[in-house]
Formats: structure tokens, sequence, C-alpha cells
């Protein structure tokens, strides 16, 4: 096993993170926005009133796009397993 290979199979695994982090990065994010210019616009300064808002859109958010991530998850396995004769030999 070269040191290419191992930088390339760690290059698709962070790849693989990012794409699969990113829906709920991203959701929580503009959540948080909206959510906080909500309370500079109305002078709200309550901690916790963002957390619901956000706790529904991430849960929204991996209703919708869990199935793919799951596909995404169960491939990149498939994959890796399957390059494991050739990692090797």
């Amino acid at each position: 096993m070269t040191p290419e290979m191992v930088m390339s199979v760690a290059e698709r695994a962070l790849v693989i993170t990012l794409v699969l982090a990113a829906p709920v990065l991203l959701t929580s994010l503009v959540t948080g926005l909206v959510i906080g210019a909500f309370q500079a616009a109305t002078q709200i300064n309550e901690a916790t009133l963002s957390f619901i808002p956000k706790l529904a859109a991430i849960t929204t958010v991996l209703v919708v796009t869990g199935p793919w991530m799951l596909k995404v998850l169960v491939s990149y396995t498939h994959e890796l397993f399957d390059s494991i004769p050739r990692l090797i030999g």
C-alpha cells in the first residue's frame, strides 16, 4: 500500500464527510441567521429561542436527505470494501 493510496482513501473519506455534513450544517446556519435577525429586529434577547426552530429544521433536513445520505455512505463503504484486495496487493 503506497502513501498515494492512503492519501487517496483519506481524501475520499473527507470529501464524503463534508458532503454528508453540508446539508445539516447549512440548514443550521441559515436558521440561526434568520432567528438572529428576527431577535435583533424585535430586540428579544433569549438564547433558547433559536433552539426549537433549529431542531425542527435539522430534523426536517435529516428526514428529507436521510435516504440519500445513507445511499452515499453505503456506496462509499462498498467501494472501500471492494478496493481492499487492490490496496493490499
